[in-house]
């Protein structure tokens, strides 16, 4: 056997990096990943983060009001 191989989808060639991930989702659906302790968000910014993910995920264990495990 010579040449080709068959190689599932999402094995082989190159791997995108995760920032490129995240700014394709953003770009192509509309899907915003971001970590609250992103460097480039302003202390604001990072609040409205934490305020968006409370209310659509609840809160973060560790954090107060959040449920206990």
């Amino acid at each position: 056997m010579s040449g080709m191989r068959f190689m599932p989808k999402g094995y082989g060639g190159e791997r995108r990096d995760p920032d490129r991930v995240k700014r394709d989702g953003w770009r192509d659906q509309g899907v915003l990943a971001v970590s609250v302790d992103d460097e480039r968000l302003s202390w604001p910014e990072k609040e409205l983060v934490r305020q968006l993910g409370d209310r659509l995920y609840g809160p973060r264990p560790g954090e107060p009001n959040a449920p206990d495990p």
